[in-house]
């Protein structure tokens, strides 16, 4: 029996109890395609060193804000995490305005020690994540300077570490 032919028989409510799922104009299933991959690749590597270029891309294409890049082995990066791991603080400022998704290594690069201790104290473990590229909560904290010196301070007192980047 065809999709059709089934809703005629058991109705709309008949694809709720199969399990199937139910296409409507407010809720399609498979809306846009994916984004493209390359497109991804070009925004992510652009939150490295490049605003007007990540400004471009994303008033071209909104929906590139949180996507992440797949550079392999399971490392994902979103422009954010560039940013983030760079020390761009700028552009970090700028995705987040535009409501990027902040995370504790965004809060380690802004000193944000109210934000960072009690997520640590909540999941301790937190302590040895790696973001992007392998870089650490300490890494982070290191490249926002003097404004997050009292996260680096605090992270180093509980045994962060730095560790090697995944390099390609």
């Amino acid at each position: 029996m065809n999709r059709k032919k089934f809703i005629q028989t058991f109705g709309i409510t008949g694809l709720a109890v199969a399990g199937l799922p139910i296409i409507t104009k407010a809720n399609p299933v498979q809306g846009d395609p994916q984004l493209d991959k390359e497109l991804v690749a070009t925004f992510v590597g652009a939150g490295h060193r490049d605003m007007d270029k990540v400004k471009a891309l994303l008033e071209e294409t909104p929906n590139l804000l949180n996507a992440a890049h797949d550079w392999k082995y399971g490392d994902f990066e979103t422009c954010l995490g560039a940013a983030s791991h760079v020390g761009y603080k700028e552009l970090v400022r700028y995705l987040l305005e535009k409501g990027a998704q902040a995370n504790i290594f965004t809060a380690c690069l802004f000193g944000k020690i109210e934000i960072v201790k009690p997520m640590l104290e909540a999941f301790p473990s937190t302590l040895h994540a790696k973001g992007p590229h392998g870089f650490t909560l300490l890494h982070h904290a290191k490249e926002g300077g003097d404004e997050a010196l009292a996260v680096k301070e605090y992270l180093e007192s509980l045994g962060a570490k730095e560790t090697k980047v995944l390099l390609y």
